[in-house]
């Protein structure tokens, strides 16, 4: 019975250390030439970005962006297309105006010519913004590995490999560990390579808040400061600064003649 057990032990062994090696052997070829911040920029984010986009795109010109209300006779598809295109607008003088006693909602009132208005135009753009912003997150990235261009994929080649004997394996190691110690400094320029690359993530990031700032008419840099304070206001006097940079409801002027 011992004996019997034990040859049934000796058996799930090799077939662990068989499933295993196979496991190894379909295992996809990966070489990592980052680290887990620089992953962030090209992988996380740039997925993110984009599957937003395609879902702002989606929404924009599968679905329907927006609803216009209006009492006169006019088609609805002929009224939302025309907001769509011209853009809707605010009154910055509505802005602070009591919401249902002054007006029906922040930024919507009667306009009077010579009124001060600002336009939203950026929601058009929104879904091509987002995806230039996966791009430039991106290019880093694209920009070290035409600098690395492979190289270290193939100083490594067979040390990954299933099938390859551990003494093969061994004798590359050492031949890996003597090739980097004799071009000790002949590879500089990957090295800078991948400084700059990290300087480009640097700098895209901060590029990026000057974009926004820019899309979003100056609003973007003190928009986080003002929805902190928003908090701490009192309840009957503060105004919501997401409603003035995000109005769920706006204004847009339709010429009707005949």
């Amino acid at each position: 019975v011992r004996g019997s057990r034990r040859r049934r032990g000796e058996a799930a062994a090799a077939m662990d250390q068989l499933f295993g090696n196979l496991k190894g052997f379909f295992k996809t070829d990966f070489t990592v030439i980052d680290n887990n911040v620089f992953r962030l920029h090209y992988k996380a984010t740039v997925c993110i970005l984009i599957a937003f986009s395609i879902l702002v795109t989606g929404r924009q010109y599968i679905g329907d962006p927006i609803d216009c209300i209006s009492k006169d006779a006019v088609p609805p598809n002929l009224l939302d297309t025309f907001c769509w295109i011209h853009t809707t607008f605010s009154l910055t003088d509505a802005w602070h105006k009591k919401v249902g006693v002054q007006v029906p909602y922040p930024g919507v009132d009667k306009y009077t010519p010579g009124e001060k208005r600002v336009y939203h135009a950026y929601y058009q753009w929104v879904c091509f913004v987002l995806f230039l912003q996966a791009v430039l997150f991106y290019v880093p990235r694209y920009f070290w590995k035409a600098v690395e261009g492979g190289r270290v994929k193939n100083l490594i080649l067979g040390l990954n490999n299933p099938i390859l004997p551990e003494e093969a394996k061994e004798n590359s190691r050492k031949l890996l560990v003597e090739y980097l110690a004799i071009n000790l400094n002949n590879h500089n320029i990957f090295f800078y390579g991948y400084v700059v690359a990290e300087v480009c993530n640097f700098v895209n990031v901060v590029g990026q808040m000057f974009l926004m700032d820019m899309f979003l008419g100056g609003e973007f840099s003190s928009y986080g400061s003002k929805v902190l304070q928003f908090t701490e206001w009192d309840w009957s006097v503060r105004f919501d600064p997401m409603i003035k940079v995000f109005p769920r409801l706006t204004k847009c002027t339709f010429h009707m003649y005949g």
